[in-house]
Order: structure tokens, then C-alpha cells, then sequence
């Protein structure tokens, strides 16, 4: 197998399907056009409602081997995935590809689903059991994880084809205009799914909220709805809280927060500046201090991008932003203000950091705070996967903030629960180090060797700088080298880079 840019070797061909080694951020151009979608005709009528998920499998005439997509807007309090698929078994199809944005905990029903032939294969991000019974070699065929950009890229350029796609609308009307703001599922955006609604053969809204003509305001459009399926509830509205959505009380979490918000002052605070951060609780930490800091020096930034929270609606309404863009809620907090503030902005996923584009946001972002579960001393950073080998977590957006922000800060704590965070190499390479400038710990930071402004910048200030190399050895003092995983050579998954290219891989872990 081929070596990538981050010394990892990695197959050429995954379930069939041709892919390139990662060469390093941007250096893989793009080929050929952005993919159209199917031409339909509507009949003449005024509803596409139908009544029962059975009927409208039957109508989009989903079949063995088909591929069908999800969003997750509404996270662990979805039900729209399970609902679904339990139609789809009863109903005897087999073979399926599920392709969401993201699955979660509450999708544990579906890891039967992958034994008993009624799903081959998921391509997307995997909380919590079903990427740990993927771990163990449950899937038939190999899951493939990309981006949230990542997937928006891989469905317009073809390397994805969407046979049905199933939306999750908190609001519809019966011929098929769509929001995620009103009703009693209410999740804030339908970023997610919008690429999905355009280029799927078919496009599905099930919906617990269905409306008179015309339902507004309007996220997705009626003319890329084929149907409308009214049922008793989509979900849980209380579970699309995402993160501790609680500012961390730990006095060490506490001074990593404090630490990177000296590295954003010095480096780059200023008037008009744009900053991006997370929902777990040293982000939130940072998203307060920072908010903090900015009021007392009177300073103001020009947009915030999200996963929006209150703390980031709350900077809003206070005046201290201008703009925030929203492609996911994490507290209905975010959902209310997205309805009522004009200038929260709900902004779809090809728009967010597909890089395959004229440009998304992530490019315009002059601070990104992100968190890990590992990061080694090349910089190179690992969300997906435990030091067990255990596939627990998505990619999210980390890969398009770390690329896109002038001012890339990773967050974590130098080990946990007596396993060292800082490594000599990570158990899998998610975000690659070249796009990755500052590390901080609560031991002090470590600044990327080829950021010499940063360097410069921290001359002087009481925040310890430390090699990386250092950092790890401290680690490893503290807690001793750590185990290696135990697994065979079998690959499970494949983490792909936002372009496309293979990164890393994850391999089965021995029971």
C-alpha cells in the first residue's frame, strides 16, 4: 500500500471505489464537473403528502443495494433514522448504504441491522455504538468518514451518489417547503441536509409539524421535495445538545482556556476580528473569556461561525459581533435566536469549508479553538479514534477550521485518565499538522516550528512555551508510554481528508 504525506500507509481502493493518497492540504486539484441532479416533474397536484413511511419507500422505489442519506440537526434526540430503517427492514430491503451526516447514541438499533444483511455499509461520522461495533468488525464492508465539507464535496463531485434522501423537517407544508426554527422539533438549521435535498434522486421530508401553504421561513425548497410524511414525533428536540454546554470547572481545563486566550490576544485580537470554537467545556471556557476580554477593551468581532451555543447568541444580542453563521444549533437557545436575529444566519455546509469551491467561511476565519483526543509531535491530530483503537467520534468540521483559520489552536490536556493525550504518533491521523499552530495544555503551549510570527508574538508573555517533543515526554513521565491498541490487519474505516484523499485508516480491534 502507498505511504501519504503523513507517513501512514493506506489502500488505493476502498469497497470497490478508486481513492488517492493525502499529498498535504490543497495539493490534490479537482477533476472534472460539479454533479447535476435528476429531472422530475411534478404532477398536478397541491400535496405531496403521503401517509405512511411504507408507502413512500414504495413510491421513490427504493430497492437492495441503494443508497439513502440523513442529517443529524436534531443529534442524540433524532428519530427519524431509526424510524426509517426499521421501515426498511420490515420491509425486507436489503444491502443498504447509509450515508447521514452523523449518527449518535440513540442510533443503536441500528447495529443489528448490520449482521442481518439490511445494511452493508455506513459512510459517515459514528458516535458512541455503532463505531464500536464497527471496531470489532461487525460491518460487512469498510465505513468511510469524511468532513462535514467533506461530504458536501463527495456528493457534488459524484464520488457519492444519494438514491433517497430522508430530511428531518420540524416544519413543512404539504408541498414541501421546509424549516428547522418552528414547530415542537424545532433544531435550529437545515444546513445539513440541504446539499442532499438538490442532488439525491429522491428527496424525502418526514415531518411532526406540517403546516398551511406556504411554510415560512423557507430552508429547504419545494422543488426539491418529492414527498411529505406527517408522523407523531421526529425527535427530541432537549437531545441536540451537543458538549458539556457547561464552562468547565476544572482548574486545569480552566487554565488551558486561560492559556489560549493569551495566545488569541497576542496573536490575533483586534477590531473586526472572526473566531470559531466549540461546544465542549474548555471551548466554552475560551468563548467566555474571550467575550471577556473583548468587552473590556471594547473591542468587537465581525462574525462568529458555529455550532452556534448561548454563549455565542449571547455575544450576539450584547453587541459584541456582528454576524453569526450557523450550520448546526447545540442549544435551543441558538434555535430561538436563528428565528428572531436577523443577523444569525443559517449558512449551508457547501458554503461552510467544501474546498472544492470559490471559497467557505472557514477561509475568512482569523481564530479556530478545536479539541482532540490525541496529538502526536508532528502536530497531527486524532478526533476519530481512542488510544484503544475504539472508533468513538466523528470528524465534524475540525478538518475545514484547522485548514481555513489563520490561527489554529488545538485544546487539550496533556493526558487523561492516566493516558497521555501528547504522543509520539497517534493511533490515527484525523487533521494533519500542517495546518495546525498552536497547542495548549495546562502545562503551557507548544507552537508549530514553522509559525515564526506566532513565535514571535509569545516573546515575553508568562505562558509557558515548551518543544512538543517536550510536552510528550512530560506526558509520558507523568502517566509512562503508553499501550499500543490491539488490532489485526483488518481495516474498518477509512478517515478521509476534506478533499477526498485517504489520511488514515482505522483497523479492527481484538475483543
Amino acid at each position: 500500500m502507498p505511504i501519504n504525506a503523513v507517513g501512514r500507509e493506506v489502500p488505493s481502493e476502498i469497497n470497490g471505489q478508486r481513492f488517492k493518497p493525502f499529498a498535504g492540504d490543497l495539493k490534490t486539484p479537482p477533476e472534472g464537473r460539479r454533479a447535476g441532479s435528476l429531472i422530475r416533474m411534478a404532477p398536478r397536484s397541491r400535496s405531496k403528502v403521503v401517509n405512511s413511511l411504507e408507502e413512500v419507500i414504495k413510491k421513490v422505489g427504493l430497492e437492495d443495494g441503494m443508497t439513502v442519506s440523513f442529517h443529524h440537526h436534531l443529534r442524540n434526540g433524532d428519530f427519524v433514522v431509526n424510524m426509517v430503517m426499521e421501515t426498511i427492514r420490515k420491509m425486507g430491503i436489503k444491502d443498504i448504504r447509509v450515508f447521514p451526516t452523523a449518527l449518535f447514541p440513540v442510533h443503536e438499533p441500528l447495529v443489528p441491522m448490520l449482521t442481518d444483511g439490511t445494511i452493508r455499509r455506513i459512510e459517515g461520522s459514528m458516535n458512541g455504538p455503532l463505531g464500536e461495533a464497527t471496531s470489532y468488525g461487525v460491518m460487512r464492508e469498510t465505513a468511510v468518514l469524511r468532513s462535514h465539507s467533506g461530504r458536501v464535496r463527495a456528493v457534488e463531485s459524484e464520488e457519492v451518489h444519494i438514491d433517497v434522501a430522508f430530511i428531518a423537517a420540524p416544519t413543512a407544508d404539504p408541498y414541501g417547503n421546509l424549516n428547522g426554527v418552528d414547530g415542537p422539533s424545532a433544531c435550529g438549521p437545515l444546513a445539513y441536509g440541504m446539499v442532499d435535498a438538490y442532488h439525491a434522486d429522491h428527496t424525502v421530508a418526514i415531518t411532526d409539524h406540517l403546516v398551511p401553504y406556504p411554510a415560512h421561513p423557507i430552508s429547504i425548497f419545494q422543488h426539491q421535495i418529492d414527498y411529505v410524511v406527517p408522523v407523531d414525533r421526529i425527535g427530541d428536540p432537549q437531545g441536540i445538545m451537543s458538549g458539556t454546554l457547561r464552562i468547565t470547572t476544572s482548574p486545569s481545563r480552566l487554565k488551558i482556556a486561560r492559556y489560549a486566550l493569551e495566545v488569541i490576544d497576542r496573536v490575533a485580537l483586534r477590531d473586526g476580528f472572526s473566531f470559531q470554537a466549540g461546544a465542549g467545556g474548555i471551548s466554552l471556557a475560551v468563548t467566555k473569556f474571550l467575550g471577556d476580554l473583548m468587552r473590556k477593551r471594547g473591542i468587537k468581532a465581525s462574525f462568529i461561525n458555529g455550532g452556534v451555543t448561548k454563549y455565542v447568541v449571547d455575544m450576539l444580542h450584547e453587541g459584541l459581533v456582528d454576524v453569526v453563521f450557523d450550520g448546526q444549533a447545540f442549544d435551543l437557545d441558538a434555535v430561538k435566536s436563528l428565528k428572531e436575529d436577523k443577523n444569525h444566519i443559517e449558512t449551508p455546509l457547501a458554503m461552510y469549508g467544501n474546498p472544492y469551491s470559490s471559497g467557505g467561511i472557514v477561509n475568512m476565519l482569523d481564530v479556530g479553538v478545536l479539541g482532540a483526543t490525541e496529538v502526536d509531535i508532528d502536530f497531527n491530530v486524532n478526533v476519530n479514534t481512542h488510544s484503544d483503537g475504539l472508533l468513538l467520534h466523528g470528524i465534524g468540521g475540525h478538518q475545514e477550521v484547522a485548514a481555513g483559520s489563520a490561527l489554529t489552536i488545538i485544546t487539550v490536556p496533556l493526558y487523561r485518565y492516566r493516558v497521555p493525550v501528547i504522543r509520539e504518533r497517534v493511533t490515527t491521523v484525523t487533521t494533519p499538522g500542517e495546518v495546525v499552530d498552536v497547542v495548549v495544555t495546562e502545562h503551557g503551549i507548544a507552537i508549530n516550528p514553522k509559525r515564526d510570527d506566532i513565535i514571535e508574538a509569545m516573546r515575553g508573555s508568562k505562558v509557558p512555551i515548551w518543544d512538543i517533543q517536550d510536552l510528550q515526554k512530560k506526558a509520558y513521565q507523568i502517566c509512562g508510554k503508553p499501550q499500543e491498541p490491539k488490532t489485526t490487519d483488518d481495516i474498518i474505516a477509512a478517515i478521509l481528508w476534506r478533499d477526498g484523499t485517504i489520511i488514515d485508516v482505522v483497523y479492527k480491534v481484538k475483543k
